[in-house]
């Protein structure tokens, strides 16, 4: 580590106010804790709607956003036998000065960090933490504490997890989605057959590449939709999973109602769906997980998805998402959120290289 004691980061001096560069502090690591270099960092539409939506969960000032990344150990804290200085990490980060991404350097456990195998870019490894997360807890984590934030599934490498899925059915709303994208191969690592996902149908062709079998065009009605499922099912009948990677008023009721009495739901987004569309007594669950390492009851379960994340980039078992590299390094970041916001990214994550700040 040099003896530079600042850095750039994206802050927000104060609610009501926008994203600025301003240089703050670097963060020393502590035990079980290294400081990282940042060389590319994902966005994520939470780093837009913490200005908005989630703006009452932002407590001190300056705020910094981000929630995940990739980049180089610089300093190791102490009792850290697993990393070392030079060793490139992927991680998430967020929802603390410490730990978030926009800025050039931040301090990461051990825990929630996996190395980045030689066949997977820097930039390719930041597209994968927040998604593959939110993906993995809305279905699989097993923590009795989450109430009502995961499906509480057996995951698929437990070993009452591992055949359990082979030959189901799952359907996944909005798959050119980044979590659309990790839920698509989830459902291909647990042996779900078909994956039946929404997109536009310009991004068949990439989504069947990661694991769908069938792509259905996300602006047919509803109706249309439930007729295209009954007939991708073996026995025509409606699902007994669906996530629902959009999670929109308007995306929430088809999911709901593509699925079988007792069937489960995973949304993004906070429910939505109206009381006219529900049937009393039908045994349906509906999650809404936090996915992030740092939620309540999500650190333990992140610890085992970090523990397999090398093994999966190396293999190919996730793949991350395309990339679209953004100008100006951190400053360039409010532009990207503002195409986000604006719904004018497809199947793309936009990444920012914090050191080429300015």
């Amino acid at each position: 580590m040099s003896s530079t004691v600042t850095q750039k980061a994206l802050v927000l001096p104060a609610l009501g106010e926008h994203y600025a560069v301003a240089d703050i502090s670097i963060h020393a690591p502590g035990p079980g804790e290294v400081l990282v270099k940042i060389e590319s960092t994902g966005l994520n539409p939470i780093d837009w709607k913490m200005l908005t939506t989630y703006s009452a969960s932002i407590y001190s000032f300056p705020f910094v956003a981000g929630h995940e990344a990739s980049g180089t150990v610089v300093e190791v804290g102490p009792q850290v036998d697993s990393l070392a200085v030079g060793d490139i990490i992927v991680f998430q980060g967020g929802f603390s000065l410490r730990r978030a991404t926009f800025q050039q350097y931040c301090v990461v456990p051990v825990v929630h960090a996996a190395k980045v195998p030689s066949n997977v870019s820097p930039d390719e490894a930041a597209t994968v933490a927040e998604g593959l997360m939110t993906a993995l807890v809305g279905l699989y984590n097993t923590t009795a504490e989450l109430n009502g934030k995961s499906l509480s599934l057996p995951p698929p490498w437990s070993p009452e997890g591992a055949t359990k899925y082979i030959g189901q059915p799952v359907f996944i709303l909005g798959g050119a989605s980044s979590v659309g994208q990790n839920a698509i191969q989830v459902a291909k690592l647990a042996g779900h057959s078909p994956i039946i996902t929404t997109a536009s149908l310009h991004n068949a062709a990439f989504l069947q590449s990661l694991g769908a079998t069938h792509v259905l065009d996300r602006r047919l009605s509803d109706d249309a939709i439930l007729a295209e499922l009954r007939t991708l099912t073996d026995s025509g009948a409606p699902l007994s999973l669906a996530y629902d990677a959009i999670a929109l008023p308007e995306t929430q009721p088809v999911a709901y109602r593509a699925l079988a009495e007792g069937g489960r739901l995973v949304v993004v987004l906070p429910e939505q769906i109206p009381q006219e569309v529900k049937t009393p007594g039908d045994g349906k669950t509906v999650v809404f997980p936090f996915g992030h390492v740092c939620g309540p009851g999500n650190s333990e379960f992140g610890a085992e998805v970090f523990a397999r994340l090398f093994d999966w980039l190396e293999k190919g078992v996730i793949k991350p998402n395309k990339v679209e590299i953004l100008p100006n390094g951190l400053a360039g970041i409010p532009g990207g959120l503002a195409r986000m916001e604006a719904n004018k990214t497809s199947a793309v994550k936009l990444i920012a290289h914090p050191q080429e700040t300015l």
